[in-house]
């Protein structure tokens, strides 16, 4: 790595002087647990589906990781969910818990992250029971059974929710799609790594980075024109001769060193494969998101330079 006020490489990789710009989020992390890993990767692909953007989907939301140290000894999954406001929180939650968790057989769900301020999910889905629901305090908890007919779903009443971020990003700028998108793998499993954080998009990767507006007014976002290899001809292209595909990694996480650190392994290990040419950043100037995740300063462990504008 080289180390300048204006230039920095890793691995012959140069990384533009830029940075990532971030949102202020509210997240809730749950544990499923279920019999067998076969009904819980069922759990899991369910509750998480079609949540990779708050603009189109309400939730941002992927697993943060499996763990065999569960309440009830079975095997788990703690999963994460990023939403704008409390209310879609609390909507989300009880939409995924009861149409995805609670439908899918054998699973429990507790609550992963304790808060001043809760949501009273379980309280909610509870009347699924008709009636025959019924509850149990332990060690201070609330938990609700709810007789289903392939047994019983058992659900802790409250989850909490707590600040996050989301939005933490890079771009990998690469000679070839296939390039591009081995980086783009080695990246999503150094990542894969660190709890507390997800990549919400397919396989942990968007190919349709996006601006804010459109040229059509009833639009609030389109593709990303600067980035575009196939038009570079035809806008004001930021795409560098010999880069032909270029792939975003966006990632939501608990607190910004840990969206510090997944960006800086993330980026470290695309920069390891050979024909990647460039790494850059998602920003639209520094107006629309307050946390700003400087390349440079990440990459040179100076993580406390990253600033909240």
């Amino acid at each position: 790595m080289v180390d300048s006020s204006s230039f920095c490489e890793v691995n012959g990789v140069v990384i533009e002087d830029t940075f990532a710009e971030a949102f202020p989020m509210v997240y809730s992390r749950l544990l499923v647990t279920a019999d067998d890993e076969w009904w819980l990767k069922a759990a899991c692909d369910a509750s998480v589906g079609f949540a990779t953007s708050v603009i189109g989907c309400g939730v941002e939301a992927g697993v943060e990781y499996k763990t065999n140290d569960t309440p009830d000894g079975r095997p788990g999954a703690y999963l994460l969910f990023f939403t704008q406001s409390k209310k879609q929180m609390e909507d989300q939650m009880v939409n995924r818990i009861g149409q995805a968790l609670m439908t899918c057989p054998t699973t429990a769900v507790f609550n992963a992250v304790e808060s001043e301020e809760v949501m009273d999910i379980g309280s909610s889905i509870r009347y699924f029971g008709d009636g025959f629901q019924s509850s149990k305090v332990i060690e201070g908890k609330r938990y609700w059974r709810i007789p289903v007919m392939e047994g019983e779903f058992v659900l802790e009443e409250s989850f909490g929710r707590l600040d996050g971020i989301g939005g933490g990003n890079f771009l990998i700028l690469a000679e070839s799609s296939v390039a591009a998108l081995k980086a783009a793998k080695a990246s999503v499993s150094a990542i894969d790594k660190i709890p507390g954080v997800i990549m919400p998009f397919p396989g942990g990767v968007v190919r349709s980075g996006s601006k804010v507006g459109s040229k059509y007014s009833f639009l609030k976002a389109s593709t990303n024109t600067e980035f575009c290899p196939t038009i570079r001809r035809q806008v004001n292209s930021l795409v560098p001769d010999g880069v032909n595909s270029i792939v975003e990694i966006v990632l939501d996480g608990v607190d910004v060193e840990t969206v510090s650190k997944a960006m800086k392994v993330g980026i470290e290990a695309a920069c390891k494969v050979d024909s990647v040419e460039k790494i850059s950043a998602g920003n639209y100037g520094g107006d629309l998101g307050p946390f700003h995740f400087r390349l440079h300063d990440l990459l040179l462990g100076k993580a406390s330079r990253v600033t909240k504008a």
